[in-house]
């Protein structure tokens, strides 16, 4: 399975309901990709760890963190630091460090994932 059929798998699974999504099966999944790590999976560990901020608090920055800054730099140039940023502050706007509301970064998260499957299901007609 490819990368993009895992993401496209998991967003299948999980959907966008961010109150019903399992955060700690969120992690789970998060920590055997890093444990189990297969070159070319950015975008898989990109959208787990958009899961896991728009399921997260500051508690879950260690984890982005670690993707973003551990893996390699394929990954990381993947995460987007306004997540990491974002939750720092609690979610709130910083127009002075580009930091837009958490509501506004997670309906950009869902946009994307949506366009990005559907773009994906039109290239493969």
């Amino acid at each position: 399975m490819t990368n993009e059929q895992r993401a496209e798998k998991l967003i299948e699974e999980l959907g966008f309901d961010f109150e019903t999504i399992s955060k700690a099966y969120v992690i789970g999944l998060f920590q055997n990709e890093i444990n189990d790590f297969r070159q070319g999976s950015s975008e898989y560990i990109r959208l787990l760890c958009g899961y896991l901020y728009c399921l997260g608090d500051e508690s879950d920055i260690p984890l982005i963190k670690k993707a973003k800054y551990g893996i390699n730099m394929d990954v990381g140039c993947m995460i987007d630091i306004e997540w990491i940023e974002s939750l720092e502050n609690g979610g709130n706007e910083d127009p002075a460090a580009f930091i837009r509301p958490k509501n506004e970064i997670v309906k950009s998260f869902v946009d994307y994932y949506s366009d990005y499957f559907a773009q994906s299901d039109d290239d493969n007609d």
